[in-house]
């Protein structure tokens, strides 16, 4: 059996104090602290999905009105364009 000296047990001892000191054990010890961060991060996310969604749709009507030289797609994408404009007024 391995042994230990006191000078072992001790540094021992502090590294679990550091170690439920840390923010990760922190934030779980608490039931109302746990479902604010998870609010606070679901709220991030949603606020992220909705930033990415606007700027990929803000970035296919600018390519989409670029192309109205080709006949078919230019009909369709000026037919998209007319209805986005009329969503925003």
């Amino acid at each position: 059996m391995m042994d230990l000296n006191q000078d072992s047990i001790k540094r021992l001892e502090k590294a679990i104090t550091d170690l439920r000191q840390h923010n990760f054990f922190r934030m779980y010890d608490s039931l109302w602290r746990l479902t604010f961060f998870s609010l606070i991060r679901g709220l991030a996310s949603g606020l992220g999905w909705v930033i990415g969604a606007t700027i990929l749709v803000y970035l296919l009507t600018i390519i989409l009105s670029q192309i109205e030289f080709i006949p078919i797609l230019g009909e369709w994408a000026s037919r998209l364009i007319e209805q986005i404009g009329k969503f925003d007024k």
